[in-house]
């Protein structure tokens, strides 16, 4: 009798997004999903309480392995919030570009909007502690209560652009994702020139490139 192969996080997540591509569907249930990729039903609770736990924790995994990626460099830990920001949006869109199929589908498969947004929830706070972490320059208000607004927009506005960018990669048809390449560094430069009150010069190029590509949110 052949030896039975560990069940562990990372295979239930590979069987998973084998899964819904091969049969462009979710498993009907834990059971049948477990008893197909040979395992047992308890081993998957081991790990996941559901197929939801499983999809908002694929996207969270894409953000802690760039992450990892990143804080493996030594260059990366030198640079400067801007550059740290501009380094995490390359790899992490490398990530979701390597798992391409997956992120298209994960993000379409439901009419519901929320319950497509639900799945980057966990996401959403790890990045957002992210941005905290980058300790970005904000204007000196001088005023406890304002500070936090400050923070807080500055966060919830970080969210925002990275949703807006993956839009934009998701509907993105050039070859290697160039325009979404070109759309990050606009995208992240204007926002920093922004913040330290620069020329507007960087704001007018993002928008014109907003216009020109016909960019629009549904």
């Amino acid at each position: 009798m052949a030896k039975k192969t560990k069940v562990t996080e990372n295979s239930i997540i590979t069987a998973y997004m084998d899964y819904v591509l091969e049969h462009n569907e979710h498993p009907k249930s834990v059971y049948l999903f477990a008893k197909t990729n040979g395992f047992d039903e308890a081993e998957f609770y081991a790990f996941f309480a559901s197929f939801e736990a499983i999809e908002q924790h694929i996207f969270l995994a894409f953000f802690n392995n760039s992450l990892a990626v990143l804080n493996k460099s030594d260059d990366y830990l030198s640079f400067d919030p801007r550059n740290k920001l501009l380094s995490f949006y390359y790899t992490f869109f490398e990530n979701l570009t390597a798992n391409r199929s997956y992120v298209v589908y994960a993000l379409n498969a439901h009419k519901n909007k929320l319950k497509s947004l639900k799945q980057l929830s966990k996401l959403k706070n790890e990045f957002q502690n992210y941005i905290e972490s980058l300790d970005i320059d904000m204007l000196d208000v001088k005023e406890q209560r304002l500070e936090k607004i400050q923070e807080k927009s500055l966060k919830e506005s970080a969210w925002l652009q990275l949703m807006f960018t993956l839009k934009f990669w998701i509907d993105d048809t050039s070859p290697s994702f160039e325009k979404t390449d070109l759309f990050i560094e606009k995208s992240i430069n204007t926002t920093f020139d922004v913040l330290n009150i620069a020329p507007v010069k960087s704001v007018i190029d993002f928008g014109k490139f907003l216009f020109k590509e016909k960019f629009k949110m549904n």
